[in-house]
């Protein structure tokens, strides 16, 4: 930039500003801005700074050198927003440099028009990368298909077959005598987890068993009372 140039510049801000340019003015915007040369971007980095608001209520806007290179910057890069390179899959490192600059001018001085929209992504993976993936993760079945595949190993891992019983998978069978702490399993239900014939008991033989469970509860209880009598004798 020319302190002529300079001139003209300092005549566009001084539309906003009413400043008064003198020579001393001019020289000092040309040497500050020397290596920017006076085109419609630098104008409209003036305009573009006068017509953002201040960041406090009442503040006097004065644009310097600086402001001028920053306003011009932030212009030109956002005509590169989408900016593709289209060159020579052929061309040397050296051609490769030279006309990307060149297509980036163009594009960011506004004499050719860039993309207005983002580029999309062709193409498929890279083949490394594709082997790289495969026997990786595993398919997710859906939620009925899952509940199908969950498994328990030994006798909990089926239902009781007993009928009295039925105890659901992950749960001990049913016994009127078993505590808290205890985990019934049925016998039939260790051959069913097996593979074994299943051998239910007929409604005699629980009949038998339940009496003989309660007998023997009897006799518990009956030692319990004896043992308390004989240490409240002492």
């Amino acid at each position: 930039m020319t302190p002529d140039d300079a001139a003209k510049l300092l005549a566009s801000c001084a539309a906003f500003d009413n400043r008064q340019p003198s020579q001393i003015a001019m020289r000092a915007w040309a040497t500050s801005l020397k290596d920017i040369p006076l085109d419609q971007d630098c104008f409209d980095a003036v305009a573009r700074f006068y017509g953002t608001p201040p960041k406090e209520a009442g503040q006097r806007l004065w644009i310097q050198p600086h402001d001028v290179r920053s306003w011009r910057d932030i212009i030109r890069k956002e005509r590169l927003e989408n900016f593709v390179y289209e060159g020579d899959p052929d061309e040397t490192p050296k051609q490769y440099l030279a006309n990307y600059r060149r297509q980036m001018d163009a594009v960011a001085s506004g004499r050719v028009a860039g993309p207005t929209n983002a580029p999309a992504l062709e193409g498929g993976p890279h083949p490394q990368v594709l082997r790289e993936l495969e026997g990786i993760g595993r398919t997710v079945p859906a939620a009925d298909e899952a509940v199908d595949e969950v498994k328990r190993s030994g006798p909990l891992g089926i239902e009781c077959p007993v009928p009295a019983c039925r105890a659901p998978i992950g749960r001990p069978c049913k016994s009127a005598l078993r505590s808290r702490a205890s985990k019934v399993i049925h016998p039939a239900r260790r051959r069913a987890a097996k593979g074994e014939p299943i051998i239910t008991e007929s409604p005699e033989e629980i009949a038998q068993r339940r009496q003989a469970a309660l007998a023997k509860l009897e006799r518990i209880i009956e030692h319990q009372e004896a043992a308390r009598e004989e240490a409240s004798g002492e």
